[in-house]
């Protein structure tokens, strides 16, 4: 039965759409990145980047380096779309991506680590054998279908997203709707709709709606009569969160996915009239059926797994940030906070206070001053600087963190030497305090 499931034919119209679209929104947000300076502010400004931990070789290229990088990317965007030499601009464009998602996490999204996983999935999709200049000039590649799988792993893929963000949603300050006021705050100079943001009966729709469309968006998609209205509802929601937000490409590639859901007939009668429709629903299993089988088992449950490590870290995740990425959390707190860093020349005794400005970028001090990985980095980083200048030091710092417009609260053990203890990857740090 699994093999049916897996290994059944069915017509490729969707995923060739779907590539096209891909691409296109790759192209998007490679150049937007240029043209929005958000490149500038985030890898050419910062004499220092907040690497993921373990990923500090991974550095922002010099000079104006990253625009060309960011234009490489852009390109592969479109050779993704048309179909050209899929396979190299496929896994080159993954590898780019990973690679600055990696060297920077001041601007960190969960939407980032999606398009890394989406791309990664695309490198072993059949997406160019048709409706594509690969196999415009090699016929041998032409193929009207494709094993269902190719399907299938996407629809998974998103059902986790969706299901993860819902029930990461349903906690106090999420359904008290503190969190959607301190959101909608930040909109309230919005043209024409800045003042009706701040209204609570819109702020009860946004919360609660937010988490049944999370929770039953890709059900509503498998039923046949819901279909329609889950492609609307995805409409209304993605827009308004594209224009309210602002994130992206995000909106636009989830609305992209509703290809996979409806009928194959209707894709192929929408896009692709004019291609032989297959309609055999055969089954082939490959020779190598037990790899694929393998893989997607292995991949889906880390996927699975990954978002609830932070159930077997102690403390609240919220407070700690300890599993918060790559787990689906989306815009789910508000953090603020403010941090003094001293310096101690472990010789002399002397002390000094680091004017976080000389060494950050604002939003940058906002990281150091809120995330616990950020302010372990920056110690580390004062630590190689002053070593630089014959100096040996201890970093303490003074840090109180509000959560949701809460009071501030200590987070950092201030008698903790952060310069001179190890990172913890898989358990708590006991230097970070709990919320008072």
């Amino acid at each position: 039965m699994l093999n049916t499931l897996l290994f059944k034919q069915i017509d490729n119209t969707a995923l060739l759409i779907f590539r096209v679209i891909f691409g296109l929104l790759c192209f998007l947000e490679s150049v937007g990145a240029i043209f929005t300076g958000w490149i500038k502010k985030t890898l050419i400004e910062p004499q220092f980047t907040f690497t993921f931990i373990g990923f500090e070789w991974l550095q922002p290229l010099p000079g104006n380096g990253m625009y060309f990088y960011y234009l490489v990317m852009g390109i592969l965007g479109l050779f993704i779309m048309i179909g050209y030499k899929y396979r190299l601009s496929i896994i080159g464009f993954t590898v780019m991506w990973t690679a600055t998602y990696l060297m920077q996490k001041s601007s960190y999204n969960n939407h980032y680590y999606l398009l890394i996983l989406l791309s990664a999935l695309m490198v072993f999709m059949p997406a160019n054998r048709y409706f594509a200049l690969d196999a415009k000039y090699n016929p041998k590649l032409h193929r009207y279908a494709m094993p269902q799988w190719c399907v299938l792993v996407f629809i998974f893929q998103m059902f986790i997203v969706y299901t993860y963000a819902a029930l990461a949603k349903i906690y106090p300050d999420w359904l008290d709707l503190s969190v959607m006021k301190i959101l909608m705050q930040s909109k309230q100079n919005y043209f024409l709709v800045g003042s009706i943001l701040q209204e609570q009966w819109l702020q009860t729709i946004l919360a609660y709606g937010g988490i049944l469309f999370d929770g039953l968006i890709i059900p509503l998609f498998l039923i046949k009569k819901t279909r329609k209205l889950a492609f609307v509802l995805s409409l209304v929601f993605h827009l308004f969160n594209s224009f309210v937000f602002q994130i992206g490409i995000f909106p636009y590639l989830s609305l992209a996915f509703a290809l996979f859901f409806f009928s194959k007939e209707t894709i192929h009668r929408l896009f692709l009239k004019n291609k032989p429709f297959y309609h055999k629903a055969e089954v082939i299993i490959p020779k190598h059926a037990w790899v694929i089988k393998t893989v997607l088992i292995v991949y889906f449950t880390f996927q699975l797994l990954l978002p609830v490590r932070h159930y077997f870290i102690p403390g609240d995740v919220f407070w700690t940030e300890e599993g918060h990425r790559m787990s689906w959390r989306m815009m789910l707190r508000v953090k603020s906070g403010f941090a003094t860093y001293t310096v101690v020349d472990k010789k002399s005794g002397e002390k000094t206070f680091v004017k976080m400005q000389d060494y950050l970028t604002p939003k940058q001090i906002r990281s150091a001053s809120t995330k616990p990985d950020c302010i372990w980095q920056f110690s580390q980083y004062l630590k190689k600087e002053y070593q630089k200048k014959g100096k040996d030091i201890h970093v303490y710092v003074d840090c109180k963190v509000s959560l949701n417009g809460s009071r501030h609260s200590p987070f950092i053990d201030p008698e903790t030497d952060l310069a001179n203890i190890s990172w913890e990857h898989f358990k708590h740090s006991s230097w970070l305090l709990p919320q008072k």
